[in-house]
């Protein structure tokens, strides 16, 4: 196998990745060695680790050390939730792990990039996308976790870690001054806002459009697929319904009541206890970024954060 080179740190990976030429050898010889031909590879440019397309039938995704643990655990959940969605995902069909790098040979899916399409979908399309993907979210947590719920850290402990740099990460990022002021208080509400005693189920912690491929059926614009298992843990379920929320129903009421419905949330079960645990898990995502709320010019329309929770979930759909 070729030597792989020395990953250090996430800087010096997409150095790496960036430099087709310095990838190319090993990518040839993995197809190599799974027989697989016809090569015509092309890399993404998205996402945290190197994906390659190798002959539009098969993605090759390489995890460098630093990811290690990606690599376990969208091992995991490929083989946990094959053939238990209503939608595909990627099938796992050849791995390997050398030198501390690893990677999987997964199968391509037919569909769009959601992000490449999103923007201009019209509006029935898009609710009934939204109504799609409450449902797969809904089916992936129906699965038992199994071996995932031994992955670290755990539901508690990961709140708890996100608490603790809560306010520090928001800052870097330029939080409004006016949220800024009142996250420490938000903070200290977590343990009585979040239940403490949670039955955990699988979370992508992902369902943004760059991860669901969509399609033009004769009923219009539907979910086709889902990719992208690299980010899977365990915990409380609502976590995943924060990605469709601020990406996709960009507060919407009838995009919203379109993905809750999709997700079985009951009417009487949409209340101000619900859209504040929502408003906490937010801050405490670990892909938290309110800069990227897809509400325009939301910033200046809230003084706090009871305007940017009502703003994102309207209090009537």
């Amino acid at each position: 196998m070729t030597m792989w080179p020395d990953i250090i740190d996430e800087e010096d990976f997409i150095r790496w990745r960036s430099a087709p030429h310095r990838w190319l050898p090993a990518v040839t010889q993995i197809a190599k060695r799974e027989h697989i031909d016809d090569l015509s590879p092309r890399s993404f440019e998205t996402g945290t680790n190197l994906v390659v397309d190798l002959n539009g039938q098969v993605i090759l995704k390489i995890f460098p050390p630093i990811y290690a643990a990606q690599f376990v655990v969208e091992r995991l959940a490929l083989r946990l939730l094959d053939g238990r969605l209503s939608v595909p995902i990627p099938r796992i069909l050849a791995e390997g792990e050398d030198s501390g790098w690893s990677w999987l040979i997964i199968t391509k899916l037919p569909g769009t990039v959601g992000s490449e399409v999103w923007p201009t979908l019209p509006e029935d399309d898009r609710i009934s996308v939204l109504g799609d993907i409450g449902r797969v979210i809904a089916e992936v947590q129906a699965v038992d976790p199994k071996e995932l719920l031994t992955i670290q850290p755990a539901w508690p402990n990961f709140i708890r870690q996100q608490a603790q740099g809560c306010i520090g990460r928001h800052r870097r990022q330029g939080l409004p001054e006016p949220l800024l002021a009142e996250l420490p208080a938000l903070i200290r509400t977590v343990p009585s806002v979040l239940p403490s005693d949670v039955q955990p189920v699988i979370l992508t912690g992902e369902w943004i459009p760059e991860n669901l491929l969509l399609t033009n059926t004769s009923d219009g614009w539907r979910l086709a697929a889902v990719i992208d298992f690299g980010d899977v843990m365990t915990g409380w379920r609502e976590y995943d319904l924060l990605g469709p929320s601020t990406f996709m129903c960009a507060g919407v009421p009838a995009r919203l009541r379109a993905f809750l419905d999709g997700y079985g949330v009951r009417a009487a079960d949409y209340d101000h206890a619900m859209r504040r645990r929502l408003t906490t898990l937010m801050m405490l995502h670990r892909a938290s970024d309110l800069r990227h709320i897809a509400i325009s010019d939301w910033q200046s329309r809230v003084t706090g954060f009871q305007d940017l929770e009502d703003l994102i979930w309207p209090r009537t759909l």
